[in-house]
């Protein structure tokens, strides 16, 4: 578990240094190690919908939008939702397409009472490139991490 450990820490370290109103921060690979190594941890996907279905899906993944889509509004049952499939006191990674959603889900989750909330860094296809793409700098598809689509 000194791995596990050690990601943790550097995500609350994270998490400190960047004053964020939740527990951390982790990028894509960490999240993977503390999904394989402890089974209780759970990532909830905050992309909409429509990404889910064109763009790709993380396996076993909770899928809890954070907007709606069209029109991205934000979606006014997300913190039930959440309430009704995810434990307060489990470790919670919130990831959405590039880090910026579900930093806002975790810090609202965090606010309503779960404990151990960290975002994951970079989202699902990290920034966009030089050429103004995604899924090449940074992110979960890019790290080679398992996804599948539609």
């Amino acid at each position: 578990m000194g791995k596990l450990s050690e990601i943790l820490q550097l995500s609350a370290k994270r998490a400190a240094d960047l004053k964020l109103p939740y527990a951390g921060a982790v990028t894509p690979k960490e999240a993977w190690e503390l999904l394989q190594g402890l089974p209780e941890t759970r990532l909830v996907d905050v992309r909409t919908q429509a990404e889910w279905d064109y763009v790709g899906r993380i396996p076993g993944a909770i899928q809890i939008e954070w907007q709606t889509y069209p029109g991205n509004q934000r979606n006014p049952n997300f913190l039930a939702q959440l309430k009704h499939q995810v434990d307060p006191e489990s470790l919670v990674l919130f990831v959405c397409r590039s880090g910026g959603r579900s930093g806002a889900a975790a810090a609202t989750a965090a606010a309503a009472g779960f404990t151990n909330c960290h975002n994951v860094l970079e989202g699902f296809e990290g920034d966009r490139d030089a050429f103004g793409r995604r899924n090449t700098v940074g992110g979960w598809r890019a790290a080679g991490l398992p996804w599948e689509q539609s």
